[in-house]
Formats: structure tokens, C-alpha cells, sequence
């Protein structure tokens, strides 16, 4: 009798565990960085974020993985939590102030400013 108590609450836990995981995306960009440092930085802001399963930044591609549930947390929430980190993303670029927060090993090069207005083009 035990065993079998044990075995159908083994597989109301497994099936629960594969529905949360049937409800998460996985997506993958690009995030700007440099080293370790960087890498533990990424992911820590990442992880910190409610709905995010896992976070993973590759140092050499500069491709972070995320997993999330799309329910609780959305990717520009994703993005946006980096970018207050320091680092820009292929959607977000951190604030200078963020930016000049970083070590100097962590200040990799960043792509130029978009620049606003109407100046610069023709009619």
C-alpha cells in the first residue's frame, strides 16, 4: 500500500514538473561583454528576475540562453534587467551611467549611438 501511495504521488510530481516546463520559452540573443566577471554579472541579473527558469551567457559568442515562463515575465523585461547591469543587448542599450559602472576589463566596445532628429537626411 505504501509503495503505491509513493509511486502516485512520484507521478503527480513528475507530471506537474513537465507541465511547468511544457509552459517556458527558451530564446537566445546577443549580450555584450568580456570576461567572467561580465559572465556571472549577465547571468545574476537574469536569474534574479520572477519567471526566469534558467540563464546562461556564453563569453566567446556572446549569446545568452534564457528560459522562461512567458507568463510571468516577458523577453524586453529580460533585456532591460541586463542593460541595467551595464551591458547592452541586441535590443537594449545600458545607460552610460550603468555602462561606466562596470570594471575596465568588463567595458567591451559599444556600437555607436543612434542618432534622433531629422538632420542628416534629404527630403
Amino acid at each position: 500500500m505504501k509503495t503505491k501511495v509513493f509511486l502516485l504521488v512520484a507521478l503527480i510530481t513528475a507530471l506537474s514538473a513537465i507541465e511547468a516546463l511544457a509552459h517556458n520559452e527558451t530564446k537566445s540573443f546577443k549580450v555584450f561583454g568580456n570576461c567572467g566577471m561580465c559572465e556571472k554579472r549577465i547571468e545574476k541579473a537574469v536569474q534574479s528576475i520572477d519567471g526566469v527558469v534558467s540563464a546562461d551567457w556564453d563569453k566567446k559568442t556572446k549569446q545568452m540562453k534564457v528560459v522562461y515562463n512567458p507568463h510571468t515575465v516577458d523577453v524586453k523585461s529580460i533585456h532591460n534587467a541586463i542593460a541595467k547591469a551595464g551591458h547592452d543587448t541586441e535590443l537594449i542599450r545600458a545607460k552610460d551611467e550603468d555602462y561606466n559602472k562596470l570594471p575596465d576589463c568588463c567595458k567591451f566596445d559599444r556600437a555607436q549611438k543612434k542618432k534622433e532628429g531629422h538632420s542628416g537626411h534629404r527630403h
